[in-house]
C-alpha cells in the first residue's frame, strides 16, 4: 500500500441526517476527495489529465457498511490505487473509527478524451508507474450484478442546478445519489440505514437538464433505482440498495 493516502475527518453536522447518520451524500463527496488528493500527489490527478485534454470519470462503486457510520465525529478514510486494467483503473477505499472498520468500497474508473469522450487505455494514459498493472487479491470486494426494474412505484423530476455542476461542467456524481433516494418515503429512510450500495453511472447530464428518478421497491430490505434524462430518455444511473 506503498501509494495509498489517509485522511483523518471531523465529520460536521451539516454532513449527518436528524438521526446523526452519515448522508450518503457526505459518503460520496469524501470518496471523490480523497481519490482526487491521492491522484494528484501521484501525477494522475486533475492537473495531469486536464492538461492531456483528458479526464476521469467514476463508472462503478460497490460498497459494504458493516456498521453504518452514525454518531461518530471522528473518522479515518483510507484509499489505494489499485492499478490498471485495459481500459480501467481501479481503486479501494476504507471508512474506520479509531476501533474499527465501518465500510469498505471498491471503484472502477476511465480515462475518457474530453473532446470526443472516447475511453483511453488508463495505463497508456497516464504514463505513470505509480499506477501499475491491477493485481486481483483474495478479499477483493464483488461487484453486484444491478437488477434492472420491472415496474416503478416511486417517482420525482429534478432539475440540474448550477450548484450541481462540477469542474467537468457535467452534474457530480455525488448528486446521482440524492436524485436517487429523494422519491423514497420519509418513513422508510428513519428506519432504515444502508448495507450495501451498488452504483453505475452510465451517461453525464448537465446544467439545465431534468432528471427522473424511478424507484422499485424490490422487496422489503432492496430498492433498485434508475435515473433517466427526461428529455432524451438515457439512462443516467443505476443504483441498487440493501438496507437494514
Amino acid at each position: 500500500m506503498i501509494n495509498a493516502y489517509t485522511e483523518n475527518i471531523k465529520v460536521k453536522y451539516s454532513e449527518m441526517d436528524y438521526g446523526l447518520r452519515l448522508k450518503p451524500s457526505a459518503i460520496l463527496n469524501y470518496l471523490q476527495d480523497m481519490a482526487s488528493y491521492n491522484a494528484e500527489s501521484l501525477g494522475f490527478g486533475y492537473s495531469y489529465v486536464s492538461s492531456h485534454n483528458l479526464a476521469w470519470f467514476l463508472l462503478k462503486y460497490h460498497m459494504e457498511f458493516y456498521d453504518y457510520p452514525q454518531g461518530h465525529y471522528n473518522l479515518t478514510l483510507k484509499t489505494e490505487p489499485r492499478g490498471c486494467h485495459k481500459l480501467f483503473a481501479y481503486r479501494d477505499f476504507e471508512i474506520c473509527t479509531a476501533e474499527k472498520t465501518l465500510a469498505r468500497i471498491a471503484s472502477i474508473w476511465a480515462v475518457a478524451d474530453i473532446d470526443t469522450r472516447a475511453l483511453v487505455p488508463a495505463q497508456k494514459a497516464l504514463n505513470n508507474e505509480k499506477m501499475a498493472a491491477f493485481e486481483k487479491r483474495e478479499d477483493d470486494l464483488a461487484f453486484s450484478k444491478i437488477q434492472p426494474l420491472s415496474k416503478v412505484d416511486l417517482e420525482k423530476t429534478f432539475e440540474v442546478r448550477y450548484d450541481d455542476i462540477d469542474v467537468n461542467m457535467h452534474a457530480n456524481n455525488c448528486n446521482y445519489i440524492v436524485w436517487a433516494f429523494e422519491p423514497l418515503p420519509l418513513e422508510f429512510r428513519k428506519e432504515r440505514k444502508l448495507k450495501t450500495l451498488d452504483m453505475q453511472f452510465k451517461k453525464e447530464i448537465k446544467y439545465g437538464e431534468k432528471v427522473v428518478s424511478q424507484i422499485e421497491m424490490a422487496s422489503a430490505d432492496t430498492t433498485l433505482h434508475l435515473l433517466k434524462n427526461a428529455e432524451t430518455g438515457e439512462d443516467l444511473c443505476i443504483v441498487q440498495a440493501k438496507w437494514q
